[in-house]
């Protein structure tokens, strides 16, 4: 290992311009729908970032804890599989777990690069901060950006781990997260594996009351998404006029939360021209929370063209950790070796 003398960061901003007029087009493409939905990227203004590190500390909300203890359990056991120099973090917010994966790298005596992709420029920037600290001789390269939109942004490198935690891929519907992964797929070179949460298929009272929680804090980030709305376009919306929903829909093996409207009324939202009707009872989609067998992961991926190598459990089986590479066709193909300079230029 040769880390470089001092802490260095370097921060790539790719999204700030743009984040208006992404809401702006997803509202606009959302709420004149005939089922009306937008997508949950929208939650995490500061407010709701705030709102879901409490949900996190919850009794009901089990995938944080469990995610943690699987990190906890089986990171040196991850770090000896790969041996990555650098650690590519999607989402990375405010990187909480990340730091049992560094402490890994950092044993093994490989810890060079942090590369984490966030929209929240603010966040990114006090986590690399927080984390040089930490880590000296650590170099950080942050990307702002939107983990859809600006995988190019991330720099070449390697041998690295990509991960994507916290079980944000469930909030993929099927096809978009197949075609994400075959996405970050094209990030890895023959040498780098991505490391992926998901929450798993269990018993429906368990899943609901995770989003169903006693202290309604999951109600409060629900409806906080309208508040985005509110500061952003203009919007009128009184959050108060909707009711938190959260179920398993068995069929599709995913929990849906939504917004009920009380009663029917409409509302302006000056900013993108547009006045939306909402019949009582009506709902408004905000996230849908895929939960998988191992199976079905394997599917996915294999439709992405990667290959499951390892499949890590908590002791409840609750949550996942899975560690997956180019299938051996890619490697063969030469795909793989040769997209890790030119793939890694792209999010």
């Amino acid at each position: 290992m040769n880390p470089v003398a001092t802490p260095s960061i370097q921060i790539d901003v790719r999204v700030s311009q743009r984040s208006e007029r992404s809401l702006a087009e997803d509202v606009l493409d959302g709420l004149t729908r005939p089922f009306k939905e937008l997508p949950p990227k929208h939650f995490y203004d500061a407010r709701g970032s705030e709102l879901f590190e409490r949900i996190c500390e919850l009794p009901e909300y089990y995938p944080t804890r469990a995610e943690r203890r699987i990190l906890e359990d089986r990171a040196d056991e991850i770090v000896a599989a790969v041996v990555p120099v650098e650690l590519v973090e999607l989402g990375s917010g405010t990187a909480d777990k990340t730091h049992v994966l560094l402490d890994a790298m950092r044993r093994a005596d490989v810890l060079e690069r942090y590369i984490p992709v966030d929209v929240s420029e603010s966040t990114l920037r006090a986590c690399a901060e927080r984390l040089c600290e930490r880590y000296p001789g650590l170099a950080v390269h942050g990307v702002v950006g939107d983990i859809e939109r600006h995988l190019s942004a991330i720099p070449e490198g390697g041998p690295r781990v990509v991960a994507f935690l916290g079980g944000t891929i469930g909030n993929f519907t099927p096809g978009s997260r197949r075609r994400f992964l075959r996405r970050v797929g094209r990030l890895l070179g023959a040498d780098d594996r991505l490391l992926l949460g998901t929450d798993l298929v269990k018993d429906a009272h368990v899943l609901e009351a995770a989003y169903n929680d006693s202290a309604g804090v999951t109600a409060e980030f629900n409806r906080n998404m309208l508040v985005v709305l509110n500061r952003e376009l203009g919007s009128e919306f009184d959050p108060q006029d909707f009711d938190h929903v959260a179920f398993f829909d068995p069929h599709h093996q995913w929990v849906e939360m939504r917004l009920r409207a009380r009663h029917a009324h409409e509302v302006d939202i000056p900013g993108i021209d547009l006045r939306v009707r909402f019949g009582a009872r009506e709902e408004l989609r905000t996230e849908i929370s895929a939960k998988f067998t191992r199976d079905r992961l394997e599917t996915d991926l294999g439709a992405a063209g990667l290959a499951l190598e390892h499949f890590y459990t908590d002791p409840q089986e609750l949550f996942a950790l899975s560690l997956a590479g180019p299938s051996a066709a890619i490697r063969r193909g030469g795909r793989a070796a040769a997209g890790s300079a030119g793939a890694r230029a792209r999010r």
